[in-house]
């Protein structure tokens, strides 16, 4: 990733917006990344990558007997003590 200072980007803007189109760049101010500029396909395939929240309702009566009838893997048995205290 690209790091820029913010006057850096303000003075070149049009060049770290193509920039952008290929990588992200990062804007810092005062030594500190504050932004990131990246194109709008990366943005909407971060955005996909969002996670769903749903409610109990949310879920038929097949989804709720699929999700109880998962076992653990034996390596989750590594977790035991955080469930059982």
């Amino acid at each position: 990733m690209m790091t820029v200072s913010s006057v850096e980007f303000q003075r070149n803007f049009g060049r770290y917006q193509d920039v952008a189109l290929t990588e992200p760049v990062a804007v810092t101010r005062n030594g500190r990344e504050r932004l990131v500029v990246l194109s709008v396909d990366e943005y909407h395939r971060l955005k996909k990558r969002d996670r769903q929240v749903l409610k109990l309702e949310d879920y038929t009566e097949e989804d709720l007997k699929a999700i109880l009838a998962v076992e653990p893997s034996p390596e989750a048995a590594a977790f035991d003590h955080e469930v059982n205290g």
